[in-house]
């Protein structure tokens, strides 16, 4: 029984890291990475879309990003869903067949504003890792009297090694973010 408890908390922490370093990716540095796109969602027929469903994105250069839509007729409304996306900066150009994103020069300013807003990704990772202990650490208390207090304890620190492995995870691509961020 406590197994289960902790194999659940176990994966659910795992989404909550994955989710973190997917929320993280999100987040522009220097370079022009399709992964910048993945949360853009396109007004396609008056159905919110994600652009990857709706485009193939490409980085062609390190600068540059050429987005291809499968549907020739959604070219104005992907154009106009990149050209809304707060904390990008950037201005689509569309010709007709495709739209190329030029990603400009980061500034000292902009990078700092960009690691502030990965750290608040980061800590509300690690708040959402720790909601997810709690609820565990209260599964198991309801356990009590299935199981010893002794196997209780075990669980216990066993669930605090679990969740002090995936803060670490959280911090350490938090970190490696920063890096990239402040990387000239």
């Amino acid at each position: 029984m406590i197994a289960d408890v902790l194999a659940d908390a176990e994966g659910r922490m795992d989404k909550a890291v994955d989710a973190a370093k997917d929320d993280f990716a999100t987040v522009r540095s220097g370079r022009a990475n399709p992964q910048l796109f993945q949360k853009v969602l396109v007004d396609y027929y008056g159905t919110p879309t994600p652009l990857a469903q709706l485009a193939s994105v490409n980085a062609p250069e390190a600068r540059s990003l050429i987005i291809t839509p499968y549907d020739k007729s959604a070219l104005k409304a992907i154009e106009q869903a990149i050209r809304d996306m707060p904390n990008l900066g950037v201005n689509p150009t569309n010709d007709g067949n495709l739209v190329r994103v030029t990603m400009p020069e980061l500034t000292e300013d902009r990078r700092k504003e960009y690691v502030k807003l990965v750290r608040s990704k980061g800590e509300d990772a690690k708040v959402h890792v720790r909601g997810i202990r709690r609820k565990i650490k209260d599964d198991l208390d309801a356990l009590k009297s299935d199981v010893g207090e002794d196997e209780l304890a075990r669980a216990e620190k066993e669930l605090d090694a679990i969740t002090r492995a995936h803060v670490d995870a959280i911090d350490e691509a938090l970190k490696r973010k920063e890096a990239e961020l402040l990387e000239v």
